[in-house]
């Protein structure tokens, strides 16, 4: 990924000035949930404090290989980064440890990775398997 703006960006990103906020990095499992309202609250106190959260990781499990299971975590997953989205962070990260069916299991992420792409967020994944966008 280059690190240079594209042209059609170059002049906002260059008028840009900095602020005086924290970056920080959420964790899933500490959201009490992903409804709009919740959220719009929660961004509103990260404000409050000078806080900018930055990413948003959601640890998932697809140990089972059980398609019920699979698409249940996806759509976990999907909340997520539309939750991200409307907070406001730059990168979603899904950390998972074990795929029992990568077969399954890819399609389902690369559907999230795009819709994350069509939100403006980058989609990271650190599991033991790979994306094929990521290639």
């Amino acid at each position: 990924m280059s690190t240079t703006s594209s042209p059609q960006f170059e002049r906002t990103i260059d008028r840009c000035r900095p602020t005086d906020v924290t970056p920080v990095a959420l964790d899933a499992s500490d959201l009490d949930s992903t409804a709009p309202e919740y959220l719009r609250d929660l961004k509103r106190e990260f404000t409050r404090n000078d806080l900018f959260p930055a990413g948003l990781t959601v640890d998932a499990c697809f140990a089972e290989d059980c398609s019920l299971d699979t698409q249940a975590e996806i759509d976990r997953v999907r909340s997520y980064v539309r939750a991200g989205a409307f907070l406001g962070v730059g990168t979603v990260t899904v950390d998972c440890d074990d795929v029992a069916n990568a077969e399954k299991v890819r399609p389902a992420l690369e559907a999230c990775a795009e819709r994350a792409d069509r939100e403006g967020l980058s989609f990271e994944l650190d599991a033991p398997i790979t994306l094929d966008r990521e290639a």
